[in-house]
């Protein structure tokens, strides 16, 4: 098949989902419900099916009750069975696919099941959607005369009894249907690359021979590849290396804080940039109108999803409701119900609705990775939108940083304490220091009550990283390339204590 003709068939294919989107949009609990429904019924025959007795679940009302929230510690060991070969626990199709995902909070590695089914109905899926939601807003684009620049995890894929491991991005390009890997750059053999620092100067030596249209990674490693193509190439910008590029697909983290590096890479006003919200657990989320920060969730992925609001995440009164009772700019913890066999699961991120017809949302950030140690609820959005507008102040760039808490002792207020590792220093330390301080008081209450006359914090420490420190810690650690991001703040100081120990 020539590559113009793929390109007229993919183009009319992708157009035509667009109609199936449009349902989901006006009859969102019903699409919901549909789905749920349809779960429960292909598992009843599991193990979990007949214990909680899905055959006799005929309502949503019934499926709370009996089924219970649950989190990775909780379904491990009947993971750990299926990864040892035994079918049936949780899915009643073979699972034999696992991401391994390390996450941020824990050392410990988990194993995410990957079914068939969510690699079909939710993963590639969401991929064809993207595509179409984008070409539905730009008719005029050539996205499909040139390949996409793809920066996936770092990691091959491992067997184990029969089963195999790896980063979900390799699960993805393992499975990968023809169409995608014929439009893709660089080759499956260089993108299951384990080895970072050499898997990087092979996808620049590929795709710098390409003609790329797109880009598609998380935005901190993407930057990493990105200024290294410019210092390989000599070229000022990106646009001489790729004319024809025309928009960044991102997601993994918030891409606020990098966003002016990537403008300055990528000079052109008519370049688009799309967010995307996905896991190991499953791909829930697609920016669908240009130049906006909003998300649609996606209906129709084989995911039921609820919602806890975090003013009553993990106490007594914690309350579950499900999308139809949800409310604008709360915050709430996700739980989900999927095609890969996770029944009302913890993923341990946390979302705000910003619209309820269409249901759009914004990331917001961990259930885990907050800093709550004095009552202050600081949560990642807080710190980013802190952040962004203090740089455009003082004309700094930020290239990585991480927060934690400073413990009271004694007499001691109690405080927090930053690393930050900029591209572009402010002048003054001190001037920025105050400006974060009042930043995020304008943004989270709870902070503010307690800095009031430095009542209970004091004003936060901040420590400039030197040069490439998040670089080495992560490599020191391993996690090089693919999903693996820093922790942006934390409860504890583990992972502070070990960045000022590298950063003498």
């Amino acid at each position: 098949m020539s590559i113009p003709l793929f390109n007229s068939i993919a183009s009319w294919l992708l157009k035509k989902r667009y109609h199936q989107i449009e349902l989901f949009l006006k009859y969102p609990e019903e699409v919901q419900e549909e789905v749920l429904m349809q779960l429960l019924s292909f598992a009843k025959e599991t193990e979990v099916g007949r214990k909680h007795e899905f055959k006799s679940i005929l309502s949503y009302e019934t499926f709370k009750m009996r089924v219970p929230i649950t989190s990775y510690e909780e379904m491990e060991p009947s993971i750990e069975r299926t990864r040892r070969g035994e079918q049936n626990i949780f899915w009643p199709t073979s699972i034999k696919w696992f991401a391994k995902s390390s996450g941020t909070t824990n050392a410990k590695s988990k194993f995410i099941p990957v079914s068939t089914e969510a690699l079909e109905d939710c993963h590639y899926k969401s991929g064809k959607d993207l595509l179409c939601l984008y070409l539905n807003n730009n008719e005029n684009s050539q996205l499909f005369t040139g390949k996409s620049l793809r920066l996936g995890g770092s990691k091959e894929l491992y067997e184990d009894n029969g089963t195999f491991f790896g980063d979900l991005s390799a699960i993805l390009i393992d499975n990968m249907p023809f169409w995608a890997e014929l439009s893709s750059t660089p080759s499956n053999k260089v993108s299951l690359m384990s080895e970072w620092e050499s898997k990087l100067k092979a996808i620049i030596r590929e795709s710098t021979q390409e003609n790329v249209t797109s880009l598609a990674g998380v935005p901190s490693w993407m930057l990493v590849l990105m200024n290294n193509v410019i210092e390989e190439t000599g070229k000022d910008h990106l646009f001489q290396v790729w004319e024809n590029l025309e928009v960044y697909f991102h997601g993994g983290v918030n891409f606020n804080p990098y966003k002016d590096q990537y403008k300055n890479l990528l000079p052109r006003k008519s370049f688009n940039y799309y967010e995307i919200y996905n896991a190991s657990e499953g791909f829930f989320a697609i920016q669908d109108r240009n130049n906006s920060d909003e998300l649609l969730l996606m209906l129709d992925y084989g995911i039921f999803y609820e919602f806890i609001p975090m003013d009553t995440y993990g106490t007594l009164s914690q309350k579950v409701v499900p999308l139809w009772e949800v409310e604008k700019n709360k915050n709430y913890a996700i739980i989900i119900t999927t095609n890969a066999g996770l029944w009302r699961y913890k993923i341990g991120d946390t979302i705000r609705f910003t619209s309820t017809s269409p249901y759009r949302i914004k990331v917001t950030g961990r259930t885990k990775h907050h800093i709550n140690v004095f009552g202050e609820e600081l949560i990642i959005e807080n710190a980013e939108e802190a952040l962004k507008s203090i740089c455009k102040k003082t004309g700094a760039e930020i290239k990585d940083y991480t927060a934690g808490p400073i413990f009271m002792e004694g007499v001691e207020k109690g405080g927090h304490e930053w690393i930050i590792e900029f591209r572009t220093p402010p002048e003054e330390i001190a001037y920025f220091t105050e400006l974060l301080d009042n930043a995020l008081k304008s943004l989270n209450s709870d902070y503010e009550a307690k800095r009031f006359n430095n009542i209970t914090l004091k004003m936060p420490k901040i420590h400039i990283a030197r040069e490439n420190l998040f670089y080495d810690w992560l490599k020191l650690k391993d996690k090089l390339g693919g999903q693996h991001k820093i922790p942006r703040l934390s409860n504890k100081r583990d992972y502070i204590e070990e960045l000022l120990l590298m950063n003498k």
